[in-house]
């Protein structure tokens, strides 16, 4: 096992540009399951495969612990790649394609056949060894994809978004054996998902990226409660948090977010930070679906209130999601309606717990409270 540190690496093809990765610094631990995660396009695969050793670095600096590797080919690396198309060859057993990789370096037969057997208890996998691809699942294919990855026994995984061809129940099933793989073998892993459910079970730490540029890196709880920026808040977290345009006013030494259609009060644990931001006039609100209430009892005396219209409604198990607009906004509020007493295109009070809430900068999307800021790069 092995720690992983990038040093102001950049990437720009020559038909570009702009850097597909930007100034990308980063240490990852030895041992840690690092999640790199972002819409398409972002870099998170450009960063994986300049890692790997299949992408030169156009500047900047990448040591596996303490080696420089940028000249380094990649079969002397120390990795193990996992892709999201299993690549194995379909004229080999299973068996064949999980021992090929220490066939074509010389191991021994029978450090082979140890290592293989080995990786299928811990996949279980064993009773397929003599199969070939085509008579296995998808979800087989890719448990023999991790084996061939497991027998080289690597400083460091390398996996570029390996469930992805799983349908909803696998990838589930999947995420829980990678997890449970992660913790038996301890292999520093790198991730690469633009699936932020994944990122959010899987990851030890997260790193959030958008146009090259890291955006935040932390661990997932941290990124849910405490976004960087109002592009994290929105990627992370699922609804998406709800936005709402407006400005910071003060009245009688009271902060309210004021817009033409709420008026809410601002918790004075915010002041202090909020009366040092840039500009309280052009700001957006930002706050989850789940602190949106619609309990009576929690409603009754408290001001942070509005009467909105329900548009949609989602019955999702447990809870259940109503799209609401009030004038020109729309929320949408995550609530348990088990009576289903909600009904479309009735009006109703939904409240706002503001101490859950962040602002934003309109204009550069920064969160304007402080420790939202700390695992900013």
């Amino acid at each position: 096992m092995a720690s992983v540190s990038f040093r102001h690496v950049y990437k720009t093809y020559r038909s570009e540009k702009k850097p597909s990765v930007n100034d990308f610094n980063l240490d990852i631990e030895d041992g840690e399951f690092l999640v790199l995660v972002g819409p398409s396009g972002c870099g998170k695969t450009t960063t994986l495969r300049m890692l790997s050793g299949l992408e030169d670095i156009s500047d900047g600096e990448i040591y596996i612990g303490d080696k420089f590797i940028n000249y380094v080919s990649p079969k002397d690396r120390d990795i193990a790649m996992v892709f999201q198309n299993y690549a194995l060859y379909p004229n080999l057993t299973i068996y064949e394609n999980m021992a090929l990789g220490l066939k074509l370096r010389k191991a021994a037969k029978h450090e082979i056949d140890m290592r293989v057997k080995k990786a299928a208890r811990i996949l279980e996998i064993t009773n397929y060894l003599d199969k070939k691809p085509n008579q296995l699942s998808g979800g087989q294919k890719q448990r023999v994809a991790l084996g061939r990855a497991i027998v080289r026994e690597p400083k460091v995984f390398l996996m570029d978004e390996p469930l992805s061809n799983l349908d909803a129940k696998l990838r589930a099933q999947t995420r829980a054996e990678l997890i449970r793989l992660h913790q038996e073998l301890g292999t520093t892993t790198v991730y690469v998902t633009h699936d932020q459910t994944e990122a959010m079970t899987m990851g030890t730490r997260i790193v959030v990226m958008k146009d090259g540029v890291i955006q935040q890196a932390d661990t997932p709880q941290r990124i849910y409660q405490n976004p960087a920026n109002q592009f994290v808040a929105g990627f992370i977290g699922s609804p998406a948090m709800n936005f709402i345009a407006g400005s910071i006013k003060e009245s009688d030494g009271r902060l309210y977010f004021d817009n033409r259609r709420v008026r809410l009060r601002i918790p004075e644990s915010f002041y202090p930070e909020l009366r040092e931001a840039p500009s309280m006039r052009n700001v957006i609100l930002g706050i989850r679906p789940e602190h949106l209430v619609s309990d009576p009892v929690w409603l009754q005396d408290n001001p942070n209130k509005v009467s909105a219209l329900i548009d949609i409604k989602e019955h999702m198990g447990a809870d259940t999601y109503l799209y609401l607009n009030f004038g020109e906004t729309s929320v949408v509020a995550r609530i348990d309606d088990s009576d289903d007493k909600y009904e479309l295109k009735t009006t109703i009070e939904i409240g706002f717990q503001m101490e859950k809430a962040h602002f934003f900068d309109a204009e550069t999307g920064v969160n304007l409270r402080s420790d939202s800021r700390r695992g900013q790069l």
